[in-house]
């Protein structure tokens, strides 16, 4: 031996809340692992320490079947015995936002210090790849370093070990985020079980540590070697202490010392001697064959990401922005902290890799969609109340003027930007209480005569707004007063949707229904029966359904937009594969039906109905493979010969300040085994493109690299994709639908996977899914963006961010108010900066707002605020108070933002 070594012994569990069992199969597991633990570290001082695989909710879960040892927990977790954190949930990286891994992270950390101490390590042991922007999130967060299992080789198929061509020389290396933030990285070269189960018994350890030790060896830059001393759902390992005595007595030259990460990683700093290898920004596994990328959980379940992206942007983007504004604004609404920290974990419960990626079996996913529900009704309810409470502070009495029995209506825009757009809002054009004497037949009958006609909507000057009238006739309903008993009434409600223009950032507007004579609102967006038009772009549709879209302010045309593609799947939940030799299916030589579905001053929109026939599901060979278990990419399963029908219906719509061309897909799923994604070729000629990720717009290749041999290769995406070259280019966004491709067709098509249906888990061996085929109705919704030059992109991302973000509106009264009927408490320029967050910290009460630097290189956020604050300071990911900044005026400052940083701004009132 040519260098003292140590075996660092950490033991933990990695455990997967949900995954081939049900959450409550695997609880019962827990409850009984961790039963084991404390009895264990009563009974045995030699047994050091044990790592809770970083996150904090198994605190929560186990407490919550045995509450009476919470005592015995914080003991030995004050004691370092068990070390806990720094996250909630050990999420997974590319399908969750970034504001969801910042609460992940403040959520952990304030559970962990109600324990005691926060373990500050970077922990990601087996998610699913991890994003650019790890590094500078772990030294805001006070950690500096990222210990992880996959996204760089050697690591490979089944956690093997590959030889040759490392992308780091060693398992220690270093990681640079796109800012320049680095830490030190760890990777589990040999996987985060290659110190479990360590015999005790002295022949079957020495045959044991022979491979161990070379293993890692192998790898290793320094003596300090590590052994995770547990896997996936591993009980803990009782007779540790006398393996390590044994293997103490075989290996005199070797320290073996159950250990911690805190340790370890000293050890490792101290004793480091070579130069390690910088890997920069995203970790995705480029560098291997391409089978085992687990890259198709993007697309596993569809219906999950949506709704995971619905959730957090109700929470983010919408209910956290409006409650801090209410707050500070003086309304009569306090800051709910308790309510968001439990929406947000209970969104986050969905957010571990096995769960949100869709890889688990049915009965996890279906708790999924529960857990959902539950986290988005409290944020519509914290909407519901920061809305009416800001809505009864905007003076609305100017109306008064503009017509008879004026009924007032707020505009909400929580997107950072300003924002012009298409709203609706149901209007009650006359509410009558029970509580006020009437009789339902009376009621009925004067909410069914109340008139509806003969009246306008007008902005905050009196000028006449276009808008479009749907009765929806009687309807009953009720208020939950907070000093009374419900107080049901009838009402006749309408539908109004109209085009909002200019509203502010971080702000609204308030528009008023009321009695007044309009000519009828004249103007077409339609320049034929299949041609949209507004002044920047023009959209023509074709006999078989693809559009062309015209941008007028570049010159640039893009051809055959919308063809959809169907392919079989013979795959899993973890991996998408084409059968071999098959030929795709288009809608390309289809004739649909075309039709107008809508044509007023502010939108237009075609219908598009494609009538196909596709396989009704792969052949029987699949069945038989599956269940012998055979690696997916060498089944010879091909598609059945059945056919069933795939009816889409397809939306194209554009409004008249739109800078994009908003598609909405509509179908009902019958066929098995198979993907179907829409098609939007570019004709771009590029080698790279950007995607959205987490705090970052990474430029990607679009070939892949040499060692790549699986024909897809598809990508995680969050709010859109951008192909474009200096002149032009094409952004395609969605709505919750994570997995993209750019192929290799000599057009640069961008291709955005709407569904894949699939009958098996995967991983390990047989777990039939079938609720994983995903049969029945699915809408999927996207916006096509071009833009002119490079100068113009950011603009088309932040119409992109815009599309993310629900609109929200809020009826109301004829009252006075101390705010404006145009009003924002918040004002910023930033040129390539993008908005990400306004909310209250819970300890100080301070306003902390978060923004992102698109670009590599450095940008200005000038920031003004009305609020009455004593001081603004910059601050980091976890909000502590950070450098004061100096103020260019009484209510401003200017503010660099180094290229790629995430900068967070805290106002103190």
């Amino acid at each position: 031996m040519s260098k003292p070594r140590t075996a660092h012994i950490i033991s933990h569990t990695h455990w997967d809340r949900e995954w081939y069992l049900p959450y409550e199969k695997h609880h019962v597991r827990l409850v009984q692992l961790m039963d084991a633990l404390l009895d264990k570290l009563d009974q045995d001082p030699q047994y050091r320490s044990f790592y809770l695989d970083g996150q904090t909710i198994i605190l929560e879960d186990y407490l919550q079947v045995r509450p009476e040892r919470r005592g015995k927990l914080e003991k030995y977790i004050q004691d370092g015995r068990i070390l806990i954190g720094p996250w909630y949930i050990l999420q997974d990286a590319f399908l969750t936002s970034g504001e969801a891994n910042v609460r992940n992270m403040q959520i952990g950390h304030q559970d962990a210090r109600a324990f005691g101490s926060v373990a500050k390590v970077g922990y990601f042991p087996d998610t699913f790849g991890l994003v650019g922007q790890t590094p500078q999130l772990m030294q805001q967060s006070g950690i500096t370093n990222a210990i992880f299992g996959r996204g760089v080789k050697p690591t490979g198929f089944n956690n093997t070990v590959s030889d040759g061509d490392y992308e780091s020389s060693f398992s220690e290396l270093m990681w640079e985020g796109p800012d320049g933030s680095r830490v030190l990285g760890i990777l589990f070269a040999n996987w985060y079980s290659n110190g479990n189960e360590i015999p005790a018994d002295r022949e079957a350890a020495k045959t044991y540590w022979e491979k161990k030790l070379a293993d890692a060896e192998k790898y290793a830059s320094t003596g300090e070697l590590l052994f995770m001393n547990g896997c996936d759902h591993q009980p803990i390992q009782l007779d540790l202490p006398e393996a390590i005595r044994t293997a103490s007595e075989l290996y005199p030259d070797t320290v073996f010392v159950h250990s911690n990460f805190i340790d370890y990683l000293q050890s490792v700093q101290r004793s480091l001697k070579h130069e390690l290898s910088t890997v920069k920004g995203e970790l995705r596994s480029q560098r291997t064959d391409g089978w085992s990328t687990l890259v198709n959980t993007a697309s596993a379940r569809v219906y999950l990401k949506q709704m995971n992206q619905l959730g957090q942007a109700m929470l983010e983007k919408v209910a956290e922005p409006l409650a801090a504004m209410a707050h500070v604004a003086g309304a009569n609404s306090k800051y709910p902290h308790h309510l968001f920290t439990y929406a947000w974990k209970t969104l986050m419960q969905n957010h571990p890799h096995d769960s949100i990626c869709g890889c688990s079996v049915d009965e996890v996913h279906r708790e999924m969609v529960t857990r959902f529900d539950k986290s988005r009704h409290v944020a519509e309810a914290i909407v519901e109340e920061s809305t009416r409470a800001l809505a009864e502070l905007v003076d609305t009495s100017s109306f008064a003027g503009s017509g008879n029995d004026a009924k007032p209506v707020v505009v909400f825009n929580t997107s950072g930007w300003e924002r012009s757009g298409v709203v609706t809002i149901e209007v009650d054009a006359l509410r009558l209480y029970f509580r006020d004497g009437y009789k339902l037949e009376e009621a009925s009958r004067l909410a069914q005569e109340a008139k509806v006609t003969g009246r306008a909507l007008v902005d905050e000057h009196g000028t006449i707004i276009p808008y479009m009238l749907e009765d929806l006739g009687l309807q009953f309903g009720y208020d939950l007063p907070d000093d009374k008993f419900r107080q049901p009434y009838m009402c006749r409600r309408v539908k109004l949707t109209f085009e909002a223009e200019s509203v502010p950032a971080l702000g609204f507007k308030t528009y008023a229904w009321v009695e007044r004579d309009a000519a009828d609102a004249e103007g077409t967006l339609l320049a034929g029966d299949r041609i949209l038009e507004n002044a920047a772009l023009r959209v023509e549709v074709a006999d078989n359904g693809s559009f062309t879209l015209i941008d007028k302010r570049s010159g640039r045309t893009y051809c055959d937009l919308g063809i959809y593609e169907n392919t079989g799947d013979i795959g899993n939940e973890y991996m998408y594969r084409q059968p071999d030799g098959e030929a795709a299916l288009t809608t390309r030589e289809l004739t649909p039906r075309i039709r107008v579905l809508q044509d007023t001053p502010y939108q237009a929109a075609l219908e598009i109905v494609h009538d196909w026939v596709i396989p009704a599901s792969a052949d029987d060979k699949l069945d038989q493979e599956q269940r012998e278990l055979v690696y997916y990419p060498y089944r010879q399963a091909q598609r059945s010969a059945n056919m069933v029908p795939m009816q889409i219906r397809t939306v194209i719509s554009l409004s008249r300040s739109g800078e994009g061309v908003e598609l909405e897909s509509t179908f009902n799923n019958q066929a098995k085994d198979h993907r179907l994604r829409m098609l939007f070729p570019t004709d771009v000629n590029t080698q790279v493109h950007n995607v959205d990720s987490m705090f970052e717009i990474p430029q990607r290749d679009n070939k892949p690299a040499a060692e790549w041999e699986n024909p897809s290769n598809t990508q995680h995406q969050q709010a859109f994709v951008d192909v474009g070259d200096a002149e032009a280019g094409l952004v395609v966004a969605n709505l919750g639908l994570n997995e993209y491709e750019v192929l290799q067709d000599g057009r640069n098509t961008i291709a955005v996977t709407l569904l894949r249906a699939v009958g098996e888990l995967g991983d390990w061996g047989l777990f039939p899914t079938p609720e994983a085929q995903c049969l029945g109705t699915h809408t999927a919704r996207m916006k096509v963006i071009p833009y002119r030059e490079a100068s113009s992109q950011s603009g088309a991302y932040v119409e992109a961010y815009q599309f993310q973000v629900p609109w929200t509106l809020c009826q109301t009264g004829v009252h006075t108010g101390s705010l404006a009927p145009a009003y924002s408490p918040i004002r910023w320029e930033g040129g390539d900066l993008a908005f990400s967050s306004l909310k209250l910290n819970e300890g100080t009460g301070d306003l902390m707002l978060r923004w992102y630097n698109m670009r590599t290189e450095a940008a200005e956020l000038k920031l003004a605020s009305s609020l009455p604050f004593s001081y603004i300071y910059k601050s980091t990911i976890l909000e502590d108070h950070g450098k004061l900044l100096h103020a260019d005026t009484a209510d401003s400052l200017s503010l660099r933002v180094g290229p790629c940083e995430i900068v967070t701004v805290g106002l103190r009132f």
